[in-house]
């Protein structure tokens, strides 16, 4: 691992034209200033995972920040990423929480994280090996972009279950979302979502609608509160909950390769050399959080965002970042103060937020240019969307596979399926 950073030109400016690469620095009090930007930038999707899931917010955003410094380490310092939580996580563990007839929800979604943490770790050992050529192969931009897209989109019942809960608030919020995305230059605009939840937090507040109680009962410094993964060997039903994890390796993937070719195309292009350590990295950071009670992780498009808008890539920042997101975890209260965030306000939030992550999946197509013309390409997006989007549900032999995992099927083998048969017969 590469420290000290170097010290970008005179440390105070970056002129135009030049960005500050993932080996230099800009003065300590400017990165300081850096690293805190990233944390709000991360801040207003991060803590909604676990407050959309049931876990505690402060136990997820310890292990962000120190799934953000392990991330740091193992791939070199060489690759700026911030750790935060995955909203591909949401569908399975809120179906995990809700369950009925099982000893330990919370345990049985936590096993599902560890699992899909070992995997990606796993993917990321052999992508060091043989490079990442049969990612391709197996998930075309067709095939990616249909998976992303249906985890978005299979979200939205629960969107609409918050927002009827109290729907003026969620309509405030929406509203504040959608204007800050568009009134606010820089920054700001790119924190629309934190914008909106502070608007629609003080609406609610005035509606009389959050408790206070428990903020002023909790102490300023202690450690969050810790959990295992439950013992599938112990209660069988936990099994049963696994397939709806598994394809949140696929874009996790998908995310993490996505991110190291974005640093790569606007830093240095050996940074696509560290694509295995960063699928290392993140696997090994999902496990851990995974088994002591945090949500799963990935690499983050807000702090992307944030990087192309100052072109600072300093991965010092980041160090920063991690620092602070494990201090804020160390502090109960502030956790309180995230888990007063009332329905209405989540409501508003995630009828944005949830189609986002749908239209993300439709960039992926419009990126990649893929040629909706072609049966294959139709058929495998069409039946993957609308099997997730309908939350398909299919159960043997005690194992049960939701929309996201059979949609997740769906869309490799009718793909791969199609493409063989027309090749064969030369009609493609």
């Amino acid at each position: 691992m590469t420290l000290p950073w170097t010290i970008h030109g005179d440390g105070k400016n970056v002129n135009p034209g030049e960005v500050v690469a993932p080996g230099e620095r800009l003065s300590w009090p400017r990165t300081i200033g850096l690293g805190a930007q990233h944390v709000v930038a991360m801040f207003g999707a991060t803590f909604l995972v676990p407050i959309l899931t049931g876990f505690p917010p402060a136990t997820t955003l310890f292990f962000s920040g120190l799934g953000t410094i392990l991330f740091l380490v193992i791939t070199k310092n060489r690759v700026p990423s911030y750790l935060g939580s995955s909203f591909a996580f949401i569908a399975p563990i809120s179906a995990a929480m809700g369950a009925k007839g099982i000893g330990d929800p919370m345990g049985a979604a936590l096993f599902g994280i560890v699992v899909v943490g070992v995997l990606l770790a796993l993917v990321g050992l052999l992508v060091q090996w043989v490079g990442t050529r049969w990612i391709d192969v197996l998930m075309p931009p067709v095939v990616a972009g249909a998976i992303v897209a249906l985890i978005g989109f299979n979200l939205a019942p629960a969107a609409k279950n918050n927002f009827m809960l109290a729907p003026l608030t969620a309509l405030i919020t929406l509203a504040a979302v959608i204007i800050a995305s568009v009134a606010f230059r820089g920054i700001l605009g790119r924190m629309s979502i934190l914008v909106g939840v502070v608007i629609g937090y003080i609406a609610a507040a005035i509606q009389g609608e959050i408790d206070f109680a428990r903020i002023e009962d909790a102490a300023w410094i202690g450690l969050p509160t810790f959990h295992l993964p439950a013992n599938p060997f112990a209660d069988a039903a936990v099994w049963g909950f696994l397939p709806a994890f598994l394809p949140v390796v696929l874009v996790l993937i998908a995310e993490n390769v996505g991110h190291i070719k974005g640093v790569a195309q606007m830093t240095d292009p050996s940074v696509n050399a560290s694509t295995g350590r960063a699928l290392f990295a993140d696997g090994l950071a999902t496990t851990i959080a995974g088994f002591f009670g945090g949500s799963g992780t990935t690499t983050y498009g807000e702090n992307i965002g944030v990087m192309a808008a100052t072109r600072i890539y300093s991965t010092a920042a980041y160090w920063i970042a991690g620092i602070v997101a494990v201090l804020l975890g160390l502090s109960p209260k502030f956790g309180e103060v995230i888990n007063t965030i009332p329905a209405g306000v989540l409501g508003g939030v995630t009828t944005a937020l949830y189609g986002l992550i749908g239209i993300i999946g439709v960039k992926i197509w419009l990126d990649n240019k893929v040629d909706f013309s072609k049966p294959v390409n139709q058929f495998t997006a069409a039946t993957a969307l609308i099997i997730g989007i309908a939350d398909f549900t299919f159960a043997v032999g005690g194992v049960s596979f939701n929309g996201i995992a059979l949609g997740t099927i769906a869309a490799i083998v009718i793909y791969h399926l199609m493409n063989g048969i027309a090749k064969a017969r030369g009609t493609n």
